[in-house]
């Protein structure tokens, strides 16, 4: 495959370091039998060693530019030309759930990793390269700058794990940050008695401003007419005090009141 110049607006960053590439797809273990989507192959760095592993692998990839060589260069692999953002995970697993990789545009990584969580019924686990500084905001804890919305979220709905570190000499062009590999498991069950879209606007409302307390953050959003000063919860704390076990308690007072 010639050598393309990676497109700005497709946030594009090729990997081109053989021992990184190694290690991603070690650490991502794939078996025969796994149902695989890589979002963005590019020029088809992770697929030409994870194809050659599973019978059934798709490749999502938005660029119309490498489609036709990757077809050519790895035959076994179904390579879909569109936008990941807008595929129904439940069309591409059907029936047996996915298992998601990519080194995906860095532009596009919150959106990404909601999407997997809003359909991670159709999930099993993935592994995916983001912004070294967005790693440390997932994997995040309690009282600390990282702590935020990212945190709370992901892993109220999955288990994240930062992996290690990746330099910008691994790729082409070199972006001028630092990335991460970050797993996500999403075999986990969210409490039966807790509406999970609430628990999202409870959290986005509490760190809608870090600096305010918990009780001045929800009284400016959608909880504004609850009479929170008669909630048996501190809310003079700011969001980053909470656990994601504390968030939970919050929402079914205001579950219980809304």
């Amino acid at each position: 495959m010639e050598k393309l110049k990676p497109l700005k607006r497709f946030g594009q960053n090729y990997l081109v370091d053989k021992n990184t590439i190694q290690k991603i797809v070690s650490q991502f273990s794939p078996n025969e039998d796994d149902n695989i989507v890589e979002i963005g192959p590019g020029q088809g760095a992770l697929t030409a060693l994870l194809s050659r592993a599973v019978k059934n692998y798709k490749a999502i990839e938005i660029d119309k530019r490498v489609i036709d060589d990757l077809k050519i260069n790895f035959s076994s692999v179904e390579f879909i030309n569109a936008d990941f953002l807008e595929m129904s995970l439940s069309e591409l697993a059907n029936g047996k759930k996915l298992r998601v990789i990519g080194n995906i545009p860095y532009n596009i990584t919150s959106p990404i990793i909601f999407k997997l969580i809003e359909e991670r019924q159709f999930v099993s686990d993935a592994l995916i390269m983001v912004q070294f500084e967005v790693a440390k905001r997932i994997t995040g804890k309690p009282r600390t700058k990282d702590y935020g919305i990212l945190s709370v979220l992901t892993n109220y709905f999955a288990d994240a794990e930062f992996c290690f570190k990746i330099p910008p000499t691994v790729f082409y062009p070199k972006p001028n940050v630092d990335s991460a590999i970050v797993s996500f498991k999403f075999g986990k069950s969210t409490p039966a008695d807790v509406d999970d879209k609430l628990f999202v606007k409870v959290v986005k409302a509490a760190f809608g401003n870090r600096r305010k307390t918990l009780k001045n953050s929800l009284s400016n959003n959608a909880f504004g007419d609850l009479d929170l000063a008669s909630f048996p919860f501190d809310l003079t704390r700011r969001a980053e005090e909470l656990t994601i076990e504390q968030f939970v308690e919050l929402t079914k007072l205001i579950q219980q009141n809304f």
